[in-house]
């Protein structure tokens, strides 16, 4: 009696041996031997043995190929979910959903992409409408974490800025009135006049616009952003002699002259972690300027997922951080609903 093809690879992929079951499935496959569940199989053997180019190239055509089939568009969203990309995988998933309401495993993996993005509330309600199995419980745990952490989920934010970084610029310029550079260079030349020749750290610098506006005034330039194609955009302008991927809470090296973080923190509630790195970064007659939003106490999240940050915290952080205000004033780094953001641009020097 033959044995079963694809219980033999599932039995594979339970055992660690997912590469020796995507190599049995293909054979089969190229034979002409085996249908939409020996294909569906394969994504998965593909996926867990590694190869998300691979199970994402197999899991397009399965959905090519029955395009209106759930499971296989529960497939070709997972692939994608795999590969990071988040909008893609959300929409196919949710098709799966349409074609088939009841697809449970389209809709776990519906709450995953959604917790990748950043959108714990989204994540959360998906998960506890469904059964509390282990793995659904691990993923609403981590969601209540995001959502209440003092700061935005990195993921989210990397995959906001990859996602936008193709018109990053003429959006912000041209739809939003984007101003926090030009705000930062007049604070600049207010607290410290004349000054050129610095060594300058950007911070969350995205495609370069804040590195621009103090080109001029930089002996070494060098910024950091959380979104590798932002990173990208930033390098195709020649004007950095350092980037690179990472978190600005953990940057350590120095020392700079001018700390810059423009439209920078609004995706961070609690600045302490990121102005005590900044105290330690910063040369004896160095300067921190940001800007941020303005709230009406402490620090608080919007409703664009962005923070804001009252005059009484900025002031009482810096100071618990070794850092004095140089200057703090009012400004509007974008215009969001046609209406100008309050905020506040700041510079902060060593206590």
């Amino acid at each position: 009696m033959e044995t079963d093809p694809i219980a033999e690879a599932e039995a594979l992929i339970a055992s660690g041996r997912a590469a020796d079951a995507a190599r049995a499935l293909r054979a089969r496959l190229d034979a002409g031997r085996g249908g939409l569940l020996a294909r569906l199989i394969l994504v998965k053997a593909l996926l867990a043995s590694g190869d998300a180019d691979g199970a994402l190239l197999e899991a397009r055509e399965v959905s090519a190929l029955n395009p209106s089939v759930a499971v296989a568009a529960a497939a070709l969203g997972e692939a994608l979910l795999a590969r990071g990309a988040l909008p893609a995988a959300i929409a196919e998933l949710q098709r799966a959903l349409r074609l088939d309401p009841g697809l449970e495993e389209a809709r776990f993996l519906t709450g995953r992409a959604w917790l990748e993005a950043g959108e714990a509330d989204k994540a959360l309600e998906i998960f506890e409408a469904l059964e509390k199995t282990p793995d659904v419980t691990a993923h609403s745990e981590r969601a209540r974490a995001i959502k209440a952490a003092p700061r935005s989920d990195a993921g989210y934010v990397r995959h906001l800025f990859d996602q936008f970084s193709s018109d990053y610029d003429v959006r912000m310029i041209g739809q939003l009135a984007y101003a926090a550079p030009q705000i930062l260079r007049d604070l600049a030349d207010l607290v410290m006049p004349g000054r050129n020749g610095l060594t300058i750290l950007d911070l969350g610098c995205g495609t370069g616009l804040a590195g621009m506006a103090f080109q001029d005034k930089a002996a070494r330039l060098d910024g950091i952003d959380l979104s590798p194609a932002m990173i990208e955009k930033a390098r195709a302008r020649g004007i950095y002699d350092r980037l690179a991927v990472g978190d600005i809470e953990t940057v350590s090296d120095g020392p700079y002259d001018l700390i810059l973080a423009a439209d920078t923190l609004v995706y961070l509630g609690d600045l302490k972690p990121v102005f005590r790195n900044a105290a330690v970064s910063l040369a004896p007659d160095g300067y921190f300027l940001f800007t941020t939003e303005a709230a009406g106490a402490g620090f608080e999240l919007g409703p664009k997922r962005r923070w804001r940050h009252s005059e009484s915290y900025l002031r009482e952080t810096a100071q618990s951080a070794g850092l004095t205000v140089a200057g703090l004033v009012a400004a509007s780094p974008r215009i969001e609903a046609h209406q100008a953001v309050a905020g506040f641009a700041v510079a902060l020097t060593l206590s």
